[in-house]
């Protein structure tokens, strides 16, 4: 599969909402452990930081999918070039909805005490298994062993890992270079949590249009806010550095 390099530097594969769902949903929960991480503008930023160790974790990746509607505008603008979106808080609704089955096993990593009895009710799942790491996990050998070792002792069919960039994806890959997993992984930030109600979601028309960072910078304008303007330079840059490239 041919995959595009957003802005230059980070490859997505070409594949929608829908392609996206069709991939997981076809693959065998008994092969080994492979993982999907999805790519947003912060994500993109963080990873130009080698010591977020996120490229290396993104080039492990079984699939490697676009979750921004701001990247896919810059892209087109700067490379003339479309970008489907698959963004991961659609992506977890569409497995749960359409792909999971009741007794299908899962496993969560973080995500809170409320999650699990709120997807059990939202969703009818019977074998739910869940870890919550400490703070720091991944930079502790013991915590991110426990973690590690969760995944591989709890076989399910999807595992989602909420602790954030770039834990998430860092803690995958080692999932993955460990060889004893098995399953789809996938770095959900706050999809479960948008699933079944416990964090508000932008309105459908927001998302339509690729503005759910909108809502969420004005509803969480002291974590997001500043981030989101912090963001919005670099980002600039990357396009008119794209662009410039592609004229050159």
């Amino acid at each position: 599969m041919r995959e595009i390099a957003l802005l230059g530097r980070a490859p997505v594969a070409p594949l929608d909402l829908a392609a996206a769902e069709a991939a997981i949903a076809a693959r065998d929960p008994a092969e080994p452990f492979a993982y999907v991480v999805t790519i947003n503008a912060q994500i993109l930023l963080l990873a130009e930081d080698p010591r977020s160790g996120l490229r290396a974790a993104h080039a492990g990746a079984w699939l490697r999918l676009n979750d921004s509607g701001i990247l896919a505008r810059l892209h087109r603008w700067a490379l003339d070039e479309g970008v489907p979106m698959a963004a991961g808080s659609d992506l977890c609704a569409a497995l749960l909805n359409r792909v999971i089955r009741p007794e299908d096993p899962i496993a969560i990593i973080g995500g809170g005490p409320l999650l699990v009895p709120a997807l059990k009710a939202r969703f009818g799942l019977l074998h739910v298994a869940q870890h919550e790491p400490p703070m720091g996990y991944i930079d502790n050998a013991a915590a991110r062993e426990a973690a590690i070792r969760f995944i591989e002792e709890n076989p399910a069919r999807i595992t989602f890992v909420a602790t954030g960039a770039p834990r998430s994806e860092r803690l995958m890959q080692a999932v993955a270079a460990r060889g004893r997993a098995t399953g789809v992984g996938i770095a959900v930030g706050s999809g479960l949590l948008f699933a079944v109600d416990l964090t508000p979601r932008a309105p459908a028309w927001m998302r339509r249009h690729g503005l759910e960072w909108l809502h969420r910078a004005w509803t969480e304008p002291r974590r997001l806010g500043r981030r989101y303007v912090a963001d919005m330079l670099p980002l600039a840059r990357m396009a008119l550095a794209a662009r410039r490239g592609r004229r050159s």
